[in-house]
């Protein structure tokens, strides 16, 4: 049904072969311009420190409201919901030893008549 199509040995390309073949001679269709490949620059020297570029976050009085807000926000919603969880779980552990109770009363009344 799926066959794979392997190319045959000698298209295969070898471990040291590059799978990326340089752009020469682009025609542009439109204006028929030749433009040449761009070359590489020359590596960076060994000694020389690399840049590092960092943003600074600037906080104004507006968005510091604004991130407190939105911190705030977010940890009564997540201890809503984790407090409706653990409600649920006392319910349902309620509800089900009242069950039990039920049960154990209707079985004991039972062997007894």
């Amino acid at each position: 049904m799926l066959n794979p199509k392997i190319p045959p040995p000698d298209t295969a390309p070898s471990p040291d072969m590059s799978l990326v073949q340089p752009l020469t001679g682009i025609v542009h269709p439109a204006c028929d311009c030749h433009h040449t490949p761009a070359t590489t620059p020359p590596p960076a020297p060994a000694s020389a420190p690399v840049p590092v570029g960092r943003s600074t976050v600037q906080l104004t009085p507006g968005t510091l409201i604004a991130a407190v807000a939105g911190g705030t926000t977010a940890v009564l919603v997540v201890g809503a919901v984790l407090v409706s969880m653990l409600l649920a779980t006392a319910i349902t552990a309620a509800s089900v030893a009242v069950c039990a109770v039920v049960l154990r009363t209707l079985l004991n009344n039972q062997k007894g008549h």
